[in-house]
């Protein structure tokens, strides 16, 4: 944690909060968990919602030598028993049951402490994250203290990210890991003062760019880009410098309003909780095309980005289709340019599919669909048929969706069965959830406004 200790690192609503503070409550949650047991080599949980008590903790168990496990909030107590019993956890962070506002960044909390029957780490890694779930059941993922630091530097290095003295307005999750290494650590390290918003919410969003007077960089994901493109008449805001996001492909559409509505570039990252940033184009000079982050290397094999990573990122599982012979299979379709060495990608690998012997690609459908008018997010699927689930504006009809559907595309790309709902289900990082089995679930013919 770099910086003079007078100097603010979290500018939280409760005040903010200056590097010696922060080392002060680490040391105390230190002795705490040493206390309760915890000690070099052990396994700790820290089920905690973003806040101060989840950063002092963290970084309490990493001077402690231990294994920080990180389990989202949001977990129903059945998750995170069964996470808790999957990996043998030792001691458990977690919360009174108090977490303030729904729409805070940051809360306010109150941690505890139990004690587990588990067992000490059985990997060298520093911390255990699980998969988001976008597609399927959760995978253990481990990444060592050199990867987190090999991650911090490769941020040193990109051009267009937050400055030592400069603001980041904090929107993704600290568990995941665009929030928790392109968010706290890389700040940390950097000097660059944390700033979550009051409020998850556009006007909430703006309010912290205009808390100060240095640059700001709104980082967060595809989501947030839709909350503050609800803002109808948005304030100038010479402080804002850009806005970055990781996840989902951005599309084009909606990268140009943001820049027509806000004047700043909106950039892009590609990362996986594997490996961390992979891309970035933070100044959305080669959309859809990402420039390799320092020290990652990239490569197409068969349609599909491979990165180069020395060991399995997988805890418990060998599995050759994810990791083999030093190269991570991302399962993201694309393509790497020869000479520039520009990656574009195309979407999910299984998003090319054979309909009538005719090749569609579902992520053309689904932009194409996100595009139209009222639209607010699609997710499109195969499985026998192409069925897509789109989420509708108030007022927005679902028959005006396919007829201007039908103009944009061939009928043999169009889907044979859509949803329509006023919402579709989402990860905890904020990810639309593709998994059909969820989908089918959730759009049972009982909850579904509308189908075709």
């Amino acid at each position: 944690m770099n910086g003079a200790d007078n100097g603010v690192c979290l500018h939280l609503p409760g005040g903010p909060i200056a590097r010696s503070a922060l080392r002060r409550l680490v040391a105390g949650r230190e002795e705490a968990l040493v206390t309760a047991g915890l000690a070099r080599g052990g396994r700790v949980a820290l089920n905690l919602p973003p806040s101060l008590a989840y950063v002092a903790n963290l970084l309490a168990a990493w001077r402690i030598g231990a294994q920080a496990v990180l389990l989202d909030h949001r977990l129903t107590r059945y998750e995170v028993g069964a996470a808790l019993d999957r990996l043998g956890v030792q001691v458990v962070v977690g919360t009174d049951g108090g977490r303030g506002n729904p729409l805070a960044v940051f809360h306010d909390v109150t941690e505890t402490i139990s004690v587990r029957r588990g067992s000490p780490a059985t990997t060298p890694h520093a911390v255990l994250q699980l998969s988001s779930g976008s597609t399927g059941p959760s995978k253990v993922i481990g990444r060592t203290a050199a990867d987190l630091v090999a991650e911090i530097e490769r941020y040193t290095r990109i051009d267009g990210v937050p400055l030592p003295g400069e603001r980041v307005i904090l929107l993704p999750s600290m568990v995941h890991v665009l929030g928790l290494v392109g968010g706290l650590l890389y700040a940390l390290h950097a000097g660059v003062e944390i700033v979550p918003p009051r409020r998850l919410t556009g006007e909430g969003i703006l309010d912290a760019v205009a808390s100060g007077a240095t640059p700001a960089t709104v980082l967060g994901v595809p989501f947030h880009i839709g909350l503050l493109g609800s803002v109808s008449d948005p304030p100038k805001l010479p402080q804002l410098k850009r806005m970055t996001t990781g996840g989902e492909l951005v599309p084009t559409a909606v990268s140009t309003a943001f820049g027509e509505k806000y004047g700043v570039p909106l950039g892009n990252m590609w990362g996986m909780t594997e490996l961390g940033v992979i891309a970035t184009d933070l100044f959305g000079e080669h959309r859809p095309a990402l420039t390799p982050a320092p020290g990652i290397e990239v490569r197409e094999a068969g349609g599909e980005l491979l990165v180069r990573r020395p060991e399995s990122p997988y805890v418990g599982l060998s599995d050759p289709s994810r990791w083999a012979d030093g190269w991570l299979h991302t399962k993201d379709a694309g393509r790497v340019d020869p000479e520039t060495g520009l990656v574009t990608v195309l979407g999910r690998l299984d998003s090319q599919v054979s309909v009538g012997g005719l090749k569609v690609d579902l992520t053309e459908v689904e932009h194409t669909i996100t595009s139209l008018p009222g639209v607010e997010a699609a997710v499109v699927l195969y499985d026998k048929e192409i069925s897509a689930f789109v989420q509708l504006a108030d007022g927005v009809s679902g028959q005006s969706v396919d007829v201007v559907l039908a103009e944009r595309l061939a009928g043999y790309k169009r889907p044979k069965r859509t949803h329509y709902a006023p919402a579709l289900p989402r990860t905890t990082t904020g990810k639309l959830v593709r998994d059909p089995a969820v989908l089918r679930e959730r759009f049972s013919p009982i909850t579904l406004e509308g189908e075709r």
